[in-house]
């Protein structure tokens, strides 16, 4: 078993049960989380889309889980395993990269989220990378 592994598949799956947790409490998470105001007044006035979209982030952040638990070990081997976990670690640090010279550059930040949002998510997702790569790296030969 590798515990970066493990780490990464619980950091992924915590993640998509906050998510979870704007589709059931609403506008109050997603201002919470700074998903942008435009997003918390969609979810007030009943729209689909909040729901929608961030239905589709649970469900990748669920399957990354189970990719990370999958190489580690703990549940059956799932297909593409290496292609998945190059491009779930790849992903994460991506964006947290990206998002962080976001936050540093932009007066105004993309997307309705506000400049706090882009620096603590991005340096979440930077931070969920970097566990992915120790563990993955580790992990190679037995993929």
């Amino acid at each position: 078993m590798n515990i970066y592994l493990i780490i990464s598949g619980t950091l992924s799956a915590l993640a998509s049960l906050l998510h979870v947790g704007c589709i059931v409490f609403g506008a109050s998470w997603y201002r919470f989380f700074g998903a942008g105001e435009h997003m918390a007044k969609l979810a007030e006035q009943g729209s689909l889309q909040p729901t929608i979209i961030t239905s589709g982030i649970v469900l990748v952040l669920a399957i990354w889980s189970l990719y990370a638990f999958s190489a580690a070990g703990l549940i059956i081997k799932l297909p593409l395993m290496r292609l998945a976990l190059i491009a779930i670690t790849a992903v994460y640090l991506l964006r947290g990269i990206g998002g962080i010279f976001v936050a540093a550059s932009s007066e105004v930040a993309p997307l309705g989220n506000s400049t706090a949002f882009w620096f603590w998510s991005s340096a979440i997702c930077l931070t969920f990378g970097l566990v992915h790569l120790v563990g993955v790296k580790q992990q190679w030969a037995n993929l």
